[in-house]
């Protein structure tokens, strides 16, 4: 079978991934038709994630003005069992924070995605000591969140929890209620900075509605700092 034709070509550099274990029931509304939910040790979770896109060609293209931009995500996980019997493990997007209007327009227009247009800033600092990464968005106040890390990179250990947030490659988006877009991502497989400390000051019932109220006063159980890499992304039509 012919490979499908990239329609995304990017950088996905220095993730911030918060990971909140949640109740299943609060994400029911929101899974895409055929898909299930993936846990990782009987726990379900979504992830708040920050990182910068680089060097960002669409369908080969780059955009004047818009290669190189922030995002911040809220995501959860889960699982799609393919007609061939192929067991394909992706991520399902609450809402995707950008700060350049076409891209939210391309992204909710033709992908059917749930993006946000928001002021956005980010800092990466190097020092003889630590790296330092932070990503803020403006609605209604600044959010920000931020980690200090070492500086060496470490391999993800297989069987781990951050294997399992890292490693998804598929993504799900709900149409209809009988109705899931999908599309594959390829990336190598990536390596994280020691976190040593972090502060997540966002209000996620401003940004991300009710549902998501309980997140302000919960703790994250886990937050890394993933490196990144070159990715792809591949539309995997519709199931």
């Amino acid at each position: 079978m012919k490979e499908p034709k990239a329609f995304l070509n990017a950088e996905w550099r220095k993730l911030i991934i918060a990971n909140y274990t949640v109740n299943p029931e609060i994400l029911a509304p929101y899974l895409p038709a055929g898909t299930q939910l993936d846990l990782w040790n009987n726990q379900c979770y979504v992830s708040l994630v920050g990182f910068m896109f680089l060097n960002t060609r669409l369908l080969g293209k780059k955009i004047p003005f818009h290669s190189d931009f922030e995002e911040v995500n809220l995501r959860f996980y889960v699982k799609y069992t393919t007609p061939e019997g192929e067991l394909r493990r992706g991520v399902v997007f609450i809402r995707e924070i950008v700060p350049k209007l076409t891209l939210t327009l391309v992204a909710n227009t033709i992908y059917k995605e749930n993006y946000r247009t928001m002021k956005m800033e980010h800092q990466w600092q190097h020092s003889s000591s630590d790296l330092r990464v932070s990503y803020s968005f403006k609605k209604k106040k600044w959010h920000r969140f931020s980690v200090v890390t070492d500086l060496n990179l470490e391999a993800i250990p297989e069987g781990s929890e951050a294997e399992f947030i890292t490693e998804h490659y598929w993504g799900y988006t709900r149409l209809s209620d009988k109705k899931t877009g999908q599309y594959g991502v390829e990336h190598p497989r990536w390596s994280v900075y020691p976190v040593r400390d972090y502060q997540i000051d966002v209000d996620f019932e401003t940004v991300y509605g009710k549902d998501f109220a309980f997140l302000n006063l919960q703790l994250p159980v886990s937050v890394y700092l993933a490196e990144g890499s070159e990715i792809i992304v591949r539309s995997g039509g519709k199931i």
